[in-house]
């Protein structure tokens, strides 16, 4: 049996998910497949960085209720090099502040919004297809419950991910992927410890860098940069921990982590990806299906969340005046912005990680940015409007 909808969206991560509800609004139906179980969706612990255009989009489309009570808003950010602290103030620099709410909180709010709503979200599906995407009914296959599934749409979104099959699905020839590998990951941890600071605190030191963030008042999230080639089983708690203290020390004194039992961990290999364009026929990708940042300018779902604002506002002026001009140019639209995004989360990795290829000089030049970086007005200013978000056009 072939169902119908106007848009079929694979994957219900943040973007999927945001695209639906956002469409639902519009009045346009959708359909979301996902292929792990609301479970593993709602419980995954990712980014937690909300920048204010982000904060502003969700209060916007009625999902800021519980944001505006549990998250914890930010008006700066500290940058660590040679036993130092260096505040960087969002709020007198560029009046905007950046909000620390998990991932994962947004995706629970999401699919509780979409499914009161009588939302179609299909968790638990497998070997999804597309098929038809240049022409104009494509349509997606799945499997549920042991029956083969068909709908069949007037468009496909590919929210599904760096690992998802719908960039896959653009014709060779027809995407280019500009690509960057890093030769450094993260170890990320989260940790059962009070934060030690109230905002981010990111620290350049000869061993490595570290990042400390929170999710809660009760949970730390931290980071300590390792050998992509790792495994965690290289990683004790107890050398996570002395690392931790090691790159994040002050010379002053006067500071230290609070530490506690560690609920999970993982190794993030760092990379930076975009394809170019990001649609084909009338496929639309967003999302990490499109493009990937270094997690060190905190870019990755606030970038998501871009894209679903520009392709819901282009299908929304598709169904209400037939034309697909907005739709046409939906990639160029958003690459504009992701080339900045990747801009700024390039640079932000590149001057606070140590590369194990650098000469003396390379390190003295990366630590004579750091101190200009924090001694310029301008230059903090830029980092903060970069951080805090580009506005959306």
């Amino acid at each position: 049996m072939t169902q119908r909808t106007q848009v079929g969206i694979v994957g219900a991560g943040p973007a999927g998910l945001f695209l639906s509800w956002l469409l639902h609004r519009a009045g346009i139906e959708s359909v979301v497949l996902e292929s792990r179980s609301r479970e593993h969706v709602e419980g995954r612990i990712r980014a937690g960085v909300l920048e204010q255009g982000t904060v502003d989009l969700l209060k916007e489309a009625g999902l800021g209720k519980r944001l505006a009570r549990e998250g914890l808003r930010h008006a700066g950010i500290e940058i660590r090099f040679a036993g130092r602290g260096h505040r960087i103030d969002f709020e007198s620099l560029t009046g905007k502040a950046i909000t620390v709410y998990g991932q994962h909180e947004v995706v629970k709010d999401l699919i509780a919004a979409r499914l009161a709503h009588g939302g179609a979200i299909h968790f638990e599906v497998s070997d999804v297809a597309l098929e038809g995407i240049a022409g104009r009914r494509p349509v997606l296959r799945y499997t549920k419950a042991g029956e083969v599934q068909e709908i069949a749409c007037d468009f496909i979104a590919g929210c599904d991910g760096s690992h998802g099959i719908c960039r896959g699905m653009i014709p060779q020839g027809q995407v280019t992927l500009y690509e960057r590998l890093y030769p450094f990951a993260w170890l990320g941890i989260l940790a059962e410890a009070p934060p030690a600071s109230e905002e981010l605190i990111y620290a350049h030191h000869e061993s490595g860098f570290a990042l400390l963030s929170m999710r809660s008042p009760t949970l730390s999230r931290l980071y300590v940069q390792c050998d992509p080639a790792d495994e965690l089983n290289q990683w004790p708690d107890a050398r996570i921990w002395d690392e931790l203290h090691r790159r994040l020390t002050l010379a002053a004194g006067g500071f230290r982590i609070a530490e506690g039992p560690i609920l999970q961990r993982g190794i993030t290999p760092m990379r930076s990806l975009v394809a170019e364009p990001m649609q084909a026929g009338r496929l639309f990708l967003t999302g990490d299906a499109a493009h990937i940042v270094p997690p060190t300018g905190a870019k990755g779902m606030n970038l998501a969340m871009a894209d679903v604002h520009y392709l819901s506002e282009a299908l929304a002026a598709y169904y209400r005046t037939g034309a697909t001009t907005e739709l046409d140019g939906y990639s160029a639209r958003c690459l504009r912005r992701v080339w900045k995004v990747q801009r700024f989360s390039w640079w932000m990795t590149t001057m606070l990680h140590r590369h194990p290829t650098d000469s003396p000089f390379d390190r003295r030049r990366q630590l004579a940015e750091l101190d200009y970086v924090t001694g310029s007005e301008a230059a903090m200013r830029s980092l903060a409007e970069n951080y805090v978000g580009l506005t959306l056009d």
